[in-house]
């Protein structure tokens, strides 16, 4: 018989980068948590290891988010295996390079799907399993770029920008016993397209001239679920880049 815990994260995208910081720390602090991956298969065993080593409780969890009866599987398999999910960490996305010339319906789907449809209905399933007497969370990992509009990255920036519209209508929708909240990192590690190099450039011209640590991220999870009377808000934590996307000397368009 499978053991049911009071507190049970769902981590998105938790198997490397951001997701794998926010799962340890939400493991560190007493959450039994799912360790969602899609293909990072050893990047998830290393992180449930990680966890159970520092007497954490954890299990990964396989879906393709771009699959909708893998979305549909994936609650209810946690819910099986934990218990009721009770905080949902929607982290994983994609991030591919399109501009309104060079979009398709390929790329647009490619980035609703994961990036938009995918939260909402793990959401929604989330919801339908936690009865109506408890509360809960739900925290959307967005972009500084919501605020900060460019010509870059269509298709993605239409889809964080859905789900930070779905944030803040479904805070309302879904009070007074869930939370929605989000939060929108700015430089944090480099992307796969990405040289050192490049990275560098990009927050040293953020007005704070900084890269943000992953830790602020999950300080920035923390903050939330300890503070009852925040929903429909985004944390930005991006050294001040969605103050404006050309800052004084940056040479090259952002691309994280």
């Amino acid at each position: 018989m499978n053991e049911i815990n009071d507190n049970v994260a769902l981590v998105t995208g938790a198997a490397r980068r951001i997701g794998r910081v926010i799962a340890e720390g939400l493991a560190r602090d007493g959450w039994a948590v799912a360790v969602h991956y899609n293909t990072s298969t050893e990047e998830a065993i290393e992180t449930v290891n990680h966890i159970e080593k520092a007497n954490g409780k954890a299990v990964a969890f396989q879906a393709d988010l771009a699959d909708e009866g893998q979305v549909a599987d994936l609650v209810p398999a946690v819910v099986s295996e934990l218990g009721k999910v009770t905080c949902l960490i929607n982290n994983a996305s994609i991030f591919e390079e399109d501009t309104v010339a060079s979009a398709t319906r390929k790329s647009w789907n490619a980035h609703v799907e994961v990036n938009l449809k995918a939260p909402f209905f793990l959401m929604q399933a989330m919801v339908a399993n936690i009865g109506d007497d408890q509360k809960g969370n739900v925290i959307n990992l967005i972009d500084q770029r919501v605020h900060n509009l460019t010509p870059y990255f269509t298709s993605y920036t239409l889809s964080k920008a859905g789900l930070w519209t779905l944030t803040q209508t479904s805070a309302q929708s879904l009070a007074p016993h869930i939370r929605v909240n989000a939060i929108g990192p700015g430089p944090t590690l480099a992307s796969s397209r990405q040289s050192e190099e490049h990275f560098n450039r990009q927050w040293q011209a953020t007005p704070l001239k900084i890269s943000v640590d992953p830790q602020e991220i999950y300080n920035a999870v923390r903050f939330i679920l300890a503070t009852p009377s925040m929903t429909g808000q985004m944390l930005t934590l991006d050294a001040g880049q969605h103050l404006g996307w050309s800052q004084p000397g940056q040479s090259t368009p952002s691309t994280e």
